[in-house]
């Protein structure tokens, strides 16, 4: 299984407003953070918008906050979420891809059944379980 960079630095995100909670925090001041464009940053911080992970806040002093307690969100949730577009093979798109061995092949089915056993292995963990209580992260900049 390999995760998409785009569902890496959702996560990621995740985590930064999960230990600045209930702090409101820029897109350009994540990306930055995590020395990732600004751009590819404000695409995933909408994604997690639209999926109800985070609540967008306008104004000069905008940014995103995390909206639920991180205790109930669940990592595969999230990876769900971010990677819905994602087929982990060919086979497994949404218009069953083109592979001509399709109809007689059982490796979908098997890499089917590892995929859904990566996620059922995420959704035993929440967004708190990524927290280090004991390490503060360092101040940002919010008027980036």
């Amino acid at each position: 299984m390999r995760m998409t960079a785009f569902t890496d630095f959702g996560l990621r995100a995740l985590i930064l407003l999960a230990n600045r909670r209930p702090e409101i925090l820029s897109a350009t001041a994540i990306a930055d953070y995590f020395k990732v464009s600004r751009h590819h940053m404000a695409k995933i911080l909408q994604e997690l918008a639209a999926d109800g992970f985070v609540d967008s806040v306008r104004g000069a002093r905008g940014g995103v906050r995390l909206v639920r307690d991180p205790r109930d969100i669940r990592i595969g949730d999230v990876v769900r979420s971010l990677d819905k577009d994602q087929a982990l093979v060919e086979c497994l798109n949404a218009d069953g891809g083109t592979c001509v061995l399709s109809p007689q092949c059982r490796l979908k089915n098997m890499l089917i059944r590892a995929q859904n056993g990566f996620l059922r292995e995420l959704d035993r963990y929440t967004l708190s379980d990524c927290l280090d209580k004991s390490a503060l992260l360092p101040v940002l900049d919010h008027t980036l």
